[in-house]
């Protein structure tokens, strides 16, 4: 089984190869690593470019965004699996790939996704949050529950039936990209009960209270666009799901 991992990054010469060493790194996996660099002007490209073809697939031109970046990475993938290791982070050890192959390899499973924990941008061993999914319920949707996106795995098939992201939605085209492929066209997902990302702590969404607020509004939108009444209360409901990440050390 090959899986696409891609990378999107802009300026973040100080912590790309964290992502590229632990993609590579990976054993018993087929990985294709797709770097999708908007024209950084920090040292970024001479980073990617020293992993040679290591990289199978680099692109550098300008972008629209993360979103559009993302969506240049999934065109030029060709894994059976697509999943997204972001710029500031890394795989938690070099058997995530393995695993994820593992419960892929059941065709009655579409999708994977697994825990997720947020570190110090200046400490990877200090952790901040926990994020522990659960089992899968896509009725907990409604209770303002979402696997964190960077564990998230899906066959490529998904994308070429039900779409890419959806630029339009701004600071939740992630949330609603998983909405329109768990809730509407109800993918048969998988947990895996382990850290497999380790994420530094930032992102655009919790960046002021007010790029907050308008997550907030994107995420009713997320469900509005694919033709679902959003769930009541969910901007009260998804950030409280969060509290508990804070308390899990």
């Amino acid at each position: 089984m090959k899986i696409s991992l891609i990378t999107a990054v802009y300026n973040r010469a100080q912590f790309v190869a964290d992502a590229i060493e632990s993609a590579l790194a990976q054993a018993d996996a087929n990985v294709q690593v797709v770097v999708v660099d908007g024209e950084s002007t920090d040292g970024t490209a001479t980073v990617v470019a020293g992993y040679g073809d290591q990289i199978s697939v680099s692109i550098r031109e300008p972008d629209r965004g993360i979103y559009d970046a993302l969506n240049k990475g999934l065109r030029a993938a060709t894994g059976d699996v697509i999943g997204f290791l972001h710029a500031d982070d890394w795989l938690a050890d070099a058997n995530v790939l393995a695993d994820v192959a593992e419960l892929m390899a059941n065709p009655n499973v579409d999708g994977v996704y697994a825990d997720l924990d947020y570190v110090d941008a200046n400490d990877r061993d200090r952790v901040h949050r926990h994020w522990v999914s659960g089992a899968y319920d896509v009725r907990k949707f409604r209770w303002g529950w979402m696997p964190p996106h960077p564990t998230v795995y899906f066959r490529r098939e998904f994308y070429e039936r039900f779409g890419l992201f959806n630029e339009d939605i701004r600071t939740a085209a992630d949330y609603e990209l998983l909405v329109r492929m768990m809730v509407r066209h109800k993918a048969k997902m998988a947990y895996l009960p382990r850290v497999t990302v380790k994420m530094r702590v930032g992102g655009a969404s919790n960046a002021s209270l007010a790029n907050r607020l308008n997550a907030n509004r994107d995420d009713r939108q997320a469900w509005l666009i694919n033709g679902l009444k959003p769930p009541v209360g969910l901007r009260f409901t998804k950030p409280l799901r969060k509290l508990p990440q804070f308390l899990r050390r």
